[in-house]
């Protein structure tokens, strides 16, 4: 079993890398395997809506959207990490997202999501709505703790010192393992859920 974490920050070893690592070690203690993979300070352009990705299996833009769809399509669950800007998630994580999510052709059902936010005060409950919107649209059902998934601070330092942050991000690791393991036991006895076929409709008639 396997998580991936996605470090949507700028910075490689910053506050959101923090609040991750926490996380990636209580699942590591839980037996889940672990990849924190850096995607905040690339190149990644926005989505066009061209759909070519729904012919070819993949985005047309080859960068590392493509590279971690295959690490996505095998694991059990993804955690995204961001900071916060302006009450929202970093830019270049949400065009990650807008083209990770649309673009693989694999079924998102039941792999566990959840989201971690980092703030130096606020505008953490709207960053993390954002991020959950992407696991709520794939069938992904969503790891939750004793609170919502947040850190504050300014440095690492600040968050380590943020004590019910980091029990947070632990006590989020310990329930994402629980659920993937819980997941997996399901899916052997019982199967995924029976899907309809997808009715897209709009509103103009």
């Amino acid at each position: 079993m396997k998580v991936l974490l996605i470090n949507g920050s700028p910075n490689n070893k910053g506050c959101t890398y923090t609040a991750l690592s926490e996380v990636a070690k209580t699942l590591t203690e839980q037996g889940i395997e672990t990849e924190i993979i850096h995607v905040g300070n690339k190149d990644i352009r926005g989505c066009i809506g061209c759909r070519k990705c729904k012919t070819v299996g993949k985005c047309v833009f080859d960068d590392i959207v493509n590279e971690i769809a295959p690490k996505f399509e095998q694991a059990d669950g993804i955690v995204i990490g961001s900071p916060i800007y302006y009450a929202s998630a970093n830019g270049t994580l949400i065009s990650f997202l807008d083209r990770l999510f649309y673009s693989v052709p694999f079924d998102k059902t039941m792999k566990v999501g959840a989201a971690v936010v980092s703030a130096r005060r606020g505008g953490c409950s709207a960053t993390f709505d954002e991020i959950n919107k992407y696991f709520t649209i794939s069938g992904m059902p969503i790891a939750s703790s004793q609170y919502w998934n947040s850190v504050h601070g300014y440095t690492p330092d600040d968050v380590r010192k943020d004590e019910e942050g980091l029990q947070t991000m632990r006590t989020l690791g310990k329930n994402m393992a629980f659920l993937i393991k819980s997941i997996a036991l399901g899916k052997e006895k019982f199967g995924l859920p029976e899907k309809e076929q997808r009715i897209a409709t709009n509103f103009i008639r």
